[in-house]
């Protein structure tokens, strides 16, 4: 027991690899505040697509979002960084990260949307274009908006699996929480970084995880 907790759970050795995951957990924090947001309005997009009257975009986008709900997300993170380069275009790994995991969660999220907005009665649109409000307006005001509220624990379920997604960025050296956390426990010899990792997810997203819990007693 003791030779484990000297692995797994040396107190000395994550206080001196503390400061280095912690700028690794700012880049963990950048991803972030870059893919949920641009996740979030690219789902809409997706949801509206995907809902379009007109065949010759709803299928399309359709078999879009079915082939990259079903694609490995670290397949196609290491098709567009190690890929793309065969064809003439080089991507930093920043930007692989982005566009990858961005293809992936606004596949999800839109599926998200669309779900919601077949949650609203139709009624509910119908009562909005009586009183005069254009399409655009009975979406943005009326339909939107109850569709948000219906699936919003799912909007929150997806987007804790996002950040936790961003853990396979250090298959491409990114240097995240995770990656941080790997090369602390290559240069200590010492399993007890990717521990101190875990907690620091843990208490980055357990607080979210509870929240959903309680939207969905709510609604």
């Amino acid at each position: 027991m003791e030779q484990f907790g000297q692995e797994f759970l040396n107190l000395d050795v994550m206080a001196k690899v503390a400061p280095f995951l912690l700028q690794g957990l700012l880049q963990t924090l950048l991803l972030c505040s870059f893919l949920i947001p641009i996740g979030l309005v690219s789902g809409i997009l997706v949801m509206l697509l995907t809902t379009s009257p007109y065949r010759l975009l709803r299928w399309p986008a359709i078999a879009a979002v079915d082939f990259f709900r079903a694609f490995p997300p670290l397949v196609l993170l290491v098709f567009v960084y190690a890929g793309l380069p065969f064809i003439g275009l080089r991507v930093p790994a920043l930007v692989a990260v982005a566009v990858a995991f961005l293809i992936n969660s606004a596949s999800y999220y839109g599926e998200i949307y669309r779900a919601g907005m077949v949650s609203v009665p139709k009624g509910q649109r119908e009562a909005a274009r009586s009183t005069g409000l254009s399409a655009t307006q009975t979406l943005l005001y009326v339909t939107l908006p109850q569709a948000i509220r219906n699936v919003l624990p799912d909007l929150l379920s997806n987007t804790v699996e996002l950040v936790k997604l961003t853990t396979l960025a250090s298959v491409i050296s990114v240097p995240e929480l995770l990656h941080s956390a790997n090369l602390a426990r290559s240069l200590t010899y010492n399993s007890s970084p990717l521990i101190l990792a875990a907690i620091i997810y843990l208490l980055l997203l357990l607080p979210i995880v509870r929240l959903i819990a309680r939207l969905e007693h709510r609604l």
